[in-house]
């Protein structure tokens, strides 16, 4: 009986997969610089991301939502307990 080579062995990959198809587009480290530069990347759901031109409209966005939050609301009163 032959013995199957480790690569073989540890392919848990369905045979219809090849890597090498997929994977032929890809850029290596194509984020890594904004990475590096501590940018952070969030994938936006598409239907958030079609209210949004740009990254600009996104971030001011944001801003107004953390402004938002900063407006105090209407005091609550004490019932005083008697």
């Amino acid at each position: 009986m032959k013995k199957q080579s480790a690569d073989e062995v540890n392919d848990e990959l369905r045979p219809e997969y090849d890597l090498r198809e997929l994977l032929k587009g890809g850029v290596r480290g194509k984020y890594a610089e904004r990475f590096r530069a501590g940018t952070n990347l969030v994938l936006l759901d598409p239907d958030v991301a079609k209210e949004f031109p740009d990254e600009k409209a996104v971030n001011d966005a944001l801003r107004l939502v953390l402004e938002l939050t900063k407006i105090p609301g209407p005091k609550k009163r004490r019932v005083a307990k008697s």
